[in-house]
């Protein structure tokens, strides 16, 4: 979640700050996870065989990266996260809830209790938004939702994670076909562009799938509504943004939901 929530920081300072264009970001994101992954994979000596490249998830990845580049330059933060992870959350649990998955009621409370603290947290930022804007973001949180899904059978997710970036390399070179005129970048831009692909996106969704296979739907789909929370954190420390009563608020409340899912759905599998 450290690196979702790094990942969020990250695009807000550089298409925020217009140092760079949105397929520029999404691109030099993608190749630099692609380039990190590949590097560690050879390091370890790891055999790229024993993978296959997966079609869907790569297509899952690029979607989600680019429409979540390209919708956030019409939508406000608070806006935006809450229809990323509204449409994420909702994803999830109409996949754990046909393949089975009962949430009891003292995790539905989590789950709304976690949603909730968000809703409180975002509202101040949160505008009608644009059409486009909220279509392009409501397709990159289907499109994570399922390449999230996706991660819960991976056995290899280092060797899975790096497949997936190194197979969206043609979907990128097309991207930077079609949107070439309308490049431009700065050192800035670029910087953090390499470091939102090759260390929070690369590293964070290797940890990210590693960890997917012991957590039910429900409870992945719940524990990411912590990301805009540590996000917020990440702004205070690195943005130098102030510590709010309605951040701490917030926190405690998503926090506390996040518990209540994680324990009692534990509890009731048991």
């Amino acid at each position: 979640m450290l690196a979702f929530a790094a990942n969020s920081v990250l695009c807000r300072m550089a298409l925020g700050g217009d140092t760079i264009d949105a397929a520029s970001f999404t691109s030099i994101r993608l190749l630099s996870g692609a380039v990190m992954l590949v590097i560690i994979l050879l390091y370890r000596n790891h055999d790229f065989r024993l993978v296959k490249i997966n079609a869907i998830s790569a297509l899952m990845l690029f979607t989600y990266a680019i429409c979540f580049s390209y919708s956030y330059l019409q939508l406000t933060t608070g806006t935006g996260a809450l229809i990323l992870f509204g449409t994420v959350q909702l994803t999830m649990l109409l996949f754990g809830l046909i393949k089975g998955e009962r949430p009891g009621k003292i995790t539905w409370l989590g789950i709304a209790s976690a949603f909730g603290g968000l809703v409180y947290l975002l509202m101040p930022s949160v505008s009608a938004p644009p059409l486009w804007g909220a279509i392009l973001m409501i397709a990159a949180g289907i499109a994570w939702g399922i390449y999230t899904l996706r991660g819960k059978t991976s056995k290899t997710p280092l060797a899975t994670t790096g497949w997936n970036f190194i197979a969206t390399t043609p979907l990128v070179l097309v991207t930077i076909v079609l949107f070439h005129a309308n490049i431009h970048a700065t050192l800035a831009g670029i910087t953090l562009a390499i470091l939102s692909g090759a260390l929070a996106s690369s590293i964070g969704y290797v940890i990210w799938y590693s960890v997917l296979p012991s957590l039910t739907a429900t409870n992945a789909a719940t524990v990411q509504l912590s990301v805009p929370v540590i996000a917020a954190f990440g702004g205070v420390i690195l943005l130098s943004e102030p510590v709010s009563f309605r951040l701490v608020i917030a926190s405690i409340v998503v926090l506390g939901g996040i518990y209540l899912t994680i324990r009692f759905t534990a509890r009731r599998s048991s």
